[in-house]
């Protein structure tokens, strides 16, 4: 997933440092770049590009689970659910990237569905876990950042669920919410979830 091979993915030119490949980018928020977290080991010769643009098994295995709880749950007459870390085109100084997202067929119609970015907003963003590297901001104003951006572009709901933490964030237009993981979230109507249970379940010391 290169981003200057992004169909799409727009990058400001005063937002681009000459050391620093624009493969790297993972996302753009008000023309800033944000790099994939562990990029500086890429620099360093340490590891290739590929080994810090995937996700964890912890992280996939929760993005699992959350996809297959909404694939249960929801109408897919009426729903999309775009995973592979769909990107959102919001303006040519904001290119964001989520872990999945869910779209409604009615803001997102057939004849938008294309080699580039979405650039209509779609009902829930979900992010398991930051993934650039922060090095001017701390996570919190990072996280803040990016869920504003999404709301203020019509998003109706973002969750953020942190490893490390084991919380979960909801930001809806007027209510942000965090609580721990051990509690059951929805994340439509019909679709709950619990992550701390289903670790549990399932064994894994991350529960």
């Amino acid at each position: 997933m290169i981003a200057s091979l992004r169909p799409g993915f727009d990058i400001p030119e005063n937002a681009l440092e000459e050391s620093i490949p624009t493969s790297l980018i993972r996302e753009i928020i008000d023309g800033k770049p944000y790099y994939f977290k562990g990029y500086p080991e890429v620099l360093a010769g340490n590891k290739d590009a590929e080994g810090v643009m995937g996700c964890s098994t912890l992280q996939a295995f929760i993005v699992t689970f959350l996809v297959r709880v909404l694939l249960r749950s929801i109408d897919e007459n009426q729903y999309f659910i775009a995973t592979n870390e769909p990107g959102l085109h919001i303006d040519r100084k904001n290119n964001l990237v989520s872990d999945f997202m869910v779209f409604d067929y009615n803001i997102l119609t057939i004849d938008q569905i294309n080699l580039n970015y979405a650039q209509v907003p779609p009902a829930m963003c979900i992010e398991v876990d930051t993934r650039v590297e922060l090095q001017d901001a701390t996570e919190s104003e990072y996280v803040t950042l990016k869920t504003m951006k999404l709301l203020e572009f019509g998003v109706a709901k973002v969750l953020w669920f942190f490893t490390e933490t084991k919380k979960v964030m909801i930001a809806t237009p007027g209510s942000w919410t965090t609580f721990d993981w051990n509690h059951e979230v929805v994340l439509m109507p019909g679709a709950l979830c619990n992550i701390g249970q289903y670790l549990r379940r399932k064994g894994s010391k991350y529960a």
